[in-house]
């Protein structure tokens, strides 16, 4: 029986910042989902079961710290990475303690995505 491929949430506010992560994703064989806000996002993953979820950190209405808590009160198991332009240690360290299993800072190189997601799957292709 032919398993499922690994779906992942994207989330960011900026379009093409959303749509090269999807599409670097779906490159990689990734069923991807885009959502332009936090509470998109909450409400894909109320209706479907996603591997991965890739969020920004500065986005409008719902931040990616209140975004992280959300999911995290939701859905424990689901890795996420977050990609922000904000590289301050202190940022990374609340970042890890709200429960994000990686980040990776803009403006980022693919192969540094990639890498932060093989963290996490590490056969993928």
């Amino acid at each position: 029986m032919k398993q499922r491929p690994l779906r992942a949430l994207i989330v960011d506010d900026l379009n093409v910042i959303r749509h090269i992560l999807m599409l670097t994703l779906k490159n990689h064989g990734f069923e991807v989902m885009g959502a332009s806000e936090g509470r998109v996002a909450l409400d894909w993953l109320a209706k479907k079961r996603f591997d991965l979820v890739l969020c920004d950190w500065n986005m409008p209405r719902m931040n990616g710290s209140e975004l992280v808590t959300a999911i995290r009160a939701r859905h424990k198991d689901i890795p996420i990475i977050m990609v922000t332009a904000e590289g301050d240690p202190q940022l990374v360290k609340e970042l890890l303690a709200l429960g994000v299993n990686g980040y990776v800072i803009k403006p980022f190189r693919i192969d540094t995505l990639l890498a932060a997601v093989r963290k996490i799957f590490p056969d993928l292709e």
